[in-house]
C-alpha cells in the first residue's frame, strides 16, 4: 500500500493511512500523469482533424469527377467514383466520429479533482479508446501503436488509483458510459457529413430525357 501510496502523496510525516485519506481528496503525483495523457489525446485529435481535411479535399476532387462523368454520359467512370468517394466519405466519418469521442474524454479528463473521479472517467474513457482504435486500424496504421500507448498510459493511472482508494471497477456502467459517448459521436459525425458534402448523383438523366433531346432536331 505504502508503494501506491507514494505515487499520489511526496513522502512526509503522515502515516499511511492519512496519506491514503489525502490522496482520496487530491489526486497529487497522479495528475501530471493525467495531464500527459491529455496532451498526447490532443496530439491525436490534431492529427485527426488534418486527416478529415485531406479526406475532405479529396471528397470534393472526387465529387467533380463524378459530375463530369454524368454530364458525358459516361456511366463506368461515374460509378468508380462515385464507389470511391463513398469510402472516402465513409472513411471521413470514422475519422471525424473518433475525432469527437477523443475530445469529449478530453473534456472529461480536465474535470478530474479527486481520487474517486479518476475512476469513474477512466473506466469509461479504456473502452472509449479501444473502440476508437480498433476503428482507425484501417484509416490511420500509425495510430494504432500511438494509442496504444496512450491506452497503457490511462490503465496504470487506473490501477494505481483503484488501489490506492481500494475502489472497485463497475465495468457495466462504465461501458454503458462508454456507448453513450460513442453513439453521440456517431450522431454528430453523421449530421456533420450531411451538412459538409453534397449528396452523390446516383443516376444519369433518364433514357426517355435523353432520347426526347434526340429527336428534337
Amino acid at each position: 500500500m505504502s508503494a501506491f501510496a507514494g505515487k499520489w502523496e511526496k513522502q512526509n510525516s503522515q502515516s499511511i493511512g492519512n496519506r491514503v485519506r489525502d490522496s482520496v481528496k487530491n489526486p497529487g503525483p497522479l495528475k501530471p500523469r493525467l495531464d500527459l495523457a491529455v496532451r498526447q489525446i490532443q496530439v491525436q485529435v490534431a492529427k485527426l482533424d488534418s486527416t478529415s481535411t485531406k479526406l475532405r479535399e479529396r471528397d470534393n476532387s472526387i465529387f467533380a469527377k463524378v459530375v463530369s462523368s454524368l454530364q458525358k454520359h459516361d456511366t463506368q467512370h461515374a460509378s468508380v467514383f462515385a464507389n470511391e468517394l463513398a469510402e472516402i466519405r465513409k472513411m471521413n466519418k470514422m475519422v471525424t466520429q473518433a475525432k469527437l469521442a477523443l475530445e469529449q474524454i478530453v473534456l472529461r479528463l480536465n474535470t478530474i479533482t479527486e481520487l474517486g473521479d479518476i475512476v469513474v472517467t477512466l473506466t469509461p474513457a479504456m473502452a472509449v479508446i479501444r473502440n476508437v482504435k480498433q476503428g482507425l486500424v484501417g484509416v490511420l496504421p500509425e495510430a494504432e501503436s500511438e494509442i496504444g500507448e496512450i491506452s497503457g498510459l490511462l490503465s496504470s493511472i487506473l490501477v494505481d488509483a483503484g488501489t490506492v482508494g481500494g475502489y472497485s471497477l463497475n465495468f457495466e456502467a462504465a461501458n454503458e458510459d462508454a456507448e453513450k459517448i460513442l453513439a453521440e459521436a456517431s450522431a454528430v459525425a453523421e449530421t456533420r457529413m450531411r451538412e459538409k458534402f453534397p449528396e452523390i448523383p446516383a443516376t444519369l438523366p433518364s433514357a426517355e430525357a435523353t432520347s426526347s433531346e434526340g429527336t428534337s432536331y
